[in-house]
């Protein structure tokens, strides 16, 4: 058996789709599971499509997520270069063309446009409307070829693929696949422009790159005959195919990018963390024979048998998600929460209060960071609320209690000095004590009164620590105020 070498190769057309990302993370996980390499190759032969600062968005992508590539454009491992344009700019892909056209397996055309949108659709034998090249170039003489070469008519190079008969393929997650080759379009190899396309290039470099497991979307399930034929028209050996099923919304649509979390950073900015995202990830079509679901990237790694990827459409629950990104917020280091959280929490307090102590009553009762804001911003300013909040059934309190309550204890507030929260807790359990009632009889009013809120982060003693004396005791008046009317 040869190393494993996988490649992940993007084109520069803007942020990371989910599905790219989970291309890179399959191909890493099968190279990095064998013990072999992992490589990065951008694909700019499309040059329309090419986006400033895509090429940083993909280094920087991988960087974050822990895919190291061991080859690239930046990390030579001799197969370079490592860009297409740049390998176009050799020639590789003109000689490797012009070395079909020699054998019979490629040819010349120089069809215009006006003629190619004049070919008719058919429909095949399996039902597909298909509109195929009619082959009307491959019956050019060579002196009508030549003729034309030096004339300076535009052309591009096309497979010729045969018309009759089936060609069979096989994908390690979706087994055997036949298809007719009458659907199998005469596919161009070099672009009018001298480019090749995305499908030629993709064989040559494989190949002369030593890619031994190729990892793509099944999107491009359709396209690997076509892939098989060029390999056999040069008598190379054709790598291991693994086809990722598709990746749905919750609607099960192709998940796009109208959907508002189909890249890599749109997922940051709404909050996730890139450990939980990348975990997430690899749950989009994979799935371990223990089920388990909380995964570094080294445990993935360990773990990963892409024989276990499934065919159907993996869907992009974004509920599981949030769980699965709090699950990992819980599991964080505090400083490295804290920093995080941070500016999040400078969005919505702005008064002199130990935002760490609100950092930690948030941890681990928040999925994403923007959940922060509608935790705590009652910490700022006391919002209106209803007095039927008060009224609890399992706390045994109503408004009329609840202002028995505040009553009783406002003046012992108001004579505590010590206002941190086990002070303010061995207060209350004092009165409760003293009472002859459950501790929720005393502390639902107090936090209902601290807070105008239904439910908050931490307990109505740690509230009244972060607000301090003075604001707790002005928020309590206004509550006796409001039981009162």
């Amino acid at each position: 058996m040869s190393k494993v070498r996988t490649r992940f190769a993007p084109s520069p057309t803007g942020r990371m789709h989910v599905g790219n990302l989970r291309t890179a993370l399959y191909a890493y996980l099968i190279a990095k599971h064998e013990g072999g390499d992992f490589m990065l190759r951008i694909e700019d032969t499309d040059q329309e499509r090419f986006v400033d600062g895509a090429l940083e968005i993909i280094y920087r992508t991988l960087e974050k997520t822990g895919l190291i590539h061991d080859e690239g454009p930046d990390k030579d491992g001799g197969v370079g270069p490592y860009v297409q344009s740049e390998r176009q700019a050799m020639g590789i892909y003109m000689k490797y063309a012009k070395q079909l056209i020699d054998q019979g397996d490629a040819y010349y055309c120089f069809c215009d446009k006006e003629r190619l949108e004049s070919l008719k659709s058919k429909v095949s034998e399996s039902g597909t409307e298909i509109v195929a090249y009619d082959k009307h170039c491959l019956h050019l003489s060579k002196e009508e070829i030549e003729a034309n070469l030096a004339a300076g008519k535009p052309y591009v190079i096309r497979i010729n693929m045969p018309t009759e008969g089936t060609t069979t393929f096989h994908d390690d997650i979706y087994g055997e696949i036949t298809v007719p080759n009458e659907e199998l379009d005469d596919m161009i190899l070099i672009k009018s422009d001298g480019y090749p396309t995305y499908n030629f290039a993709n064989v040559v470099d494989d190949h002369l790159m030593g890619i031994t497991h190729v990892v793509r979307g099944n999107e491009y399930l359709s396209s690997a005959p076509k892939y098989n034929r060029l390999y056999e028209a040069f008598g190379w050996e054709i790598p291991t195919y693994v086809h990722c099923p598709l990746i749905t919304n919750e609607e099960h649509k192709k998940l796009s990018k109208r959907s508002g979390h189909s890249s890599y950073e749109d997922l940051l900015e709404q909050g996730y963390l890139t450990e939980a995202i990348v975990n997430y990830v690899a749950l989009l079509g994979w799935s371990p024979s223990d089920n388990r679901e909380i995964f570094s990237l080294e445990e993935l790694v360990e773990a990963f048998d892409y024989h276990h990827m499934s065919k159907s459409p993996a869907v992009f629950d974004t509920m599981k998600l949030k769980w699965m990104n709090g699950e990992y917020m819980k599991a964080m280091d505090f400083d490295k929460f804290y920093e995080l959280a941070k500016p999040y929490i400078e969005e919505v307090i702005h008064k002199d209060y130990d935002l760490k102590k609100i950092a930690g009553l948030v941890k681990s009762r928040i999925e994403v960071f923007p959940d922060i804001k509608d935790q705590i911003d009652f910490f700022e300013e006391l919002p209106e609320y209803d007095i039927a909040m008060y009224t609890h059934k399992k706390m045994k309190t109503n408004a009329e209690t609840s202002l028995e309550v505040l009553q009783e204890l406002l003046p012992l507030f108001e004579a505590q000095e010590d206002y941190s929260n086990d002070a303010l807790y061995e207060m209350l359990k004092g009165y409760v004590e003293k009472k002859g009632c459950k501790n929720g009889y005393a502390m639902w009013p107090v936090r209902t009164a601290v807070s105008g809120k239904q439910n908050t982060p931490g307990g109505a003693t740690e509230i009244m620590e972060i607000i301090g004396k003075e604001e707790s005791l002005k928020r309590i008046r206004k509550a006796i105020e409001l039981l009162g009317a």
